[in-house]
């Protein structure tokens, strides 16, 4: 099961004691830096969990898989995330290798 927007608004409701709509505030603040960090093409650290990091592609050959014809797939940015040691030690804690 996935992580939902308002599982988090409700982990702040009962782990923090705000209120259902403080923690709705809180929630999408903070989202909505995170996003506006992104947007600007900037990095985002967070100690102990990772790092979110934006990424230039430039434009490429592609090939539609159902239709195999060949296309321009244009430049883009996208967001890739890599793991703190801390949260992969986390992670993989347990596991066997």
């Amino acid at each position: 099961m996935a992580l939902t927007k308002e599982n988090i608004i409700d982990n702040i409701y009962h782990q923090v004691g705000l209120s259902k709509s403080q923690s709705r505030t809180v929630a999408e603040g903070l989202l909505e830096i995170i996003k506006q960090t992104l947007e600007n093409g900037e990095d985002l650290l967070i100690s102990g969990f990772g790092k979110f990091v934006v990424k230039e592609k430039s434009a490429r050959r592609g090939r539609n898989p159902q239709t195999t014809e060949d296309l321009q797939l244009r430049a883009r940015r996208v967001v890739v995330f890599k793991t703190s040691g801390v949260l992969r030690d986390k992670i993989n804690k347990g596991s066997k290798r």
